[in-house]
């Protein structure tokens, strides 16, 4: 005889027309309140669907299983650096870690993942800020499953987790300083708005950078998607007399704007000077090579799994910080290196 395939939440919310962070809530009695009438629609459509709260499995998952999930956008650059210190972390403190990709925001993606952390028994969970959506991330802690976000700012309170961030404000904050300093008229941010958040943390600190810094300097901001790196320098470099300074989103941009610079014979660092974000490995071997910001890797990781034990209960965590900075170190190379013969 065959057996019945059990009816998941993320059926029970399409049958009711809300959202699984809703579902989860209401069947797990979590601590959002829900209207009466949602109420009696989550539970109509549990009670059709023959919808039936595993006990068992709900009691199994209060005890240790010694594994802890991590869901990221991708596992790629940053991503998968950030995985590999995880782990490391994560083993170090006697879990292991489950790795999974959001694919960037795909819907099917994350609601397959909603469902199966819902079901499996992870101790605890870190997810990226770009990896999954305020309302899933609900579902995850309304579970009752703690969660640690990693660069993930200004998250609502209801969602009661800490975060542990990169302080890309303060780098982008402190590129301009050094631009100003090293005497550039005209300093420019060119970012990528695809990566929301993340380019929102650079936007803040190169507005703060420019008030702080520059002073009567000329500035402006474009996006990297569409730019046509190599006609943009080139006007840039023409309305401005004095050395101009720009801050890339990360390597893969600023490696974009010096290979346009090289074709066009730019004269770098006298002409033009670059920063760029990640120190990734094209950034040290370019030609010449590109000033970045080194990230914390090991930092980060030790602090989520440290903020991330804490909510288990396993060790004091020194402070309460809701959200934690991690800072980033400079790293100095040709495109912004001032010689004494310049």
């Amino acid at each position: 005889m065959t057996k019945p395939k059990q009816v998941t939440i993320v059926e029970v919310a399409e049958a009711a027309g809300v959202s699984i962070a809703t579902v989860s809530n209401v069947l797990n009695r979590g601590g959002i309140r829900s209207s009466k009438e949602t109420i009696r629609k989550v539970e109509l459509a549990a009670e059709q669907l023959g919808y039936r709260r595993n006990t068992m499995a709900a009691g199994l998952s209060r005890s240790k299983t010694y594994e802890i999930g991590l869901i990221i956008p991708a596992l790629t650059s940053y991503y998968g650096q950030l995985a590999e210190h995880l782990q490391i972390e994560a083993h170090n403190a006697g879990y292991h870690l489950s790795v999974f990709s959001s694919g960037g925001f795909d819907p099917d993606i994350e609601r397959r993942h909603l469902e199966v952390l819902l079901q499996r028994r992870v101790d605890g969970l870190i997810c990226h800020g770009l990896a999954m959506g305020f309302e899933t991330t609900r579902s995850i802690v309304n579970s009752g499953t703690p969660l640690v976000l990693i660069n993930g700012w200004n998250w609502p309170e209801d969602i009661a987790t800490g975060a542990v961030n990169l302080g890309f404000a303060g780098a982008c904050r402190e590129s301009v300083k050094l631009l100003a300093e090293r005497g550039c008229g005209a300093i420019c941010y060119i970012g990528s708005k695809r990566s929301k958040v993340i380019d929102e943390q650079r936007l803040l600190g190169f507005h703060a950078g420019i008030a702080q810094y520059g002073s009567g300097l000329k500035h402006e901001i474009v996006d990297a998607i569409g730019l046509d790196a190599e006609a943009y320098l080139k006007d840039l470099v023409q309305r401005h007399d004095r050395p101009v300074g720009i801050v890339a989103f990360d390597d893969y941009v600023a490696l974009r704007i010096l290979s346009a610079a090289n074709k066009l014979h730019i004269d770098m660092p006298n002409r033009l000077k670059l920063i760029g974000i990640n120190n990734e490995y094209m950034a040290k071997e370019s030609y010449p090579g590109i000033s970045s910001w080194d990230i914390p890797y090991n930092d980060q990781s030790q602090m989520a799994v440290a903020k991330l034990l804490h909510k288990l209960g396993h060790q004091a965590e020194s402070g309460e910080e809701r959200e934690i900075e991690v800072p980033l170190t400079f790293i100095e190379r040709e495109t912004t290196k001032s010689y004494e013969s310049e």
